[in-house]
């Protein structure tokens, strides 16, 4: 049930956010979730944690309800509060949300039998965390530069 409520509840909060930021940053979070999906190829890989639960049969290697739930819309939230202030501000709440998930988060979904620590720990996933969100930073500034036509080639 907690998977369940992973893949969907998320994606319901959208509907409370105007379809002018769902259109500018699902491109980055559709990014993102590539990048979850890799890391968990690479955790599966190198023994990192362990998929206990799923609800898909292929999600052992990559947590469906994670990178396709919680990640996708939350990734649009965060930039759609934080991305035009400053990047001291989205660095600043990516990082609180990245701890609140390493640290407690994920702390939970152990404790209901859904993931297991293995070769990394809980800081670990913290610090890969913020590294993709260094990485997405840079995509979406990319992005926003070849949308709004300052990228034009003579």
């Amino acid at each position: 049930m907690v998977l369940w409520l992973m893949l969907i509840l998320p994606w319901l909060t959208l509907f409370f956010l105007n379809q002018r930021s769902i259109k500018r940053f699902m491109p980055v979070a559709i990014f993102a979730s590539l990048l979850v999906t890799m890391v968990f190829e690479m955790g599966y890989v190198f023994n990192w944690w362990v998929v206990d639960e799923v609800i898909v049969p292929w999600g052992h290697i990559t947590s469906f309800p994670l990178t396709y739930g919680v990640f996708i819309p939350g990734t649009i939230w965060i930039f759609r509060f934080t991305f035009d202030k400053s990047f001291f501000v989205y660095i600043l709440t990516n990082a609180i949300t990245d701890a609140a998930y390493a640290f407690i988060g994920l702390k939970i979904l152990i404790s209901f039998g859904i993931y297991e620590l293995k070769g990394m720990g809980h800081f670990g996933i913290f610090i890969i965390m913020m590294i993709l969100a260094l990485i997405i930073y840079v995509y979406q500034k990319w992005q926003d530069k070849i949308m709004n036509g300052t990228n034009k080639e003579s």
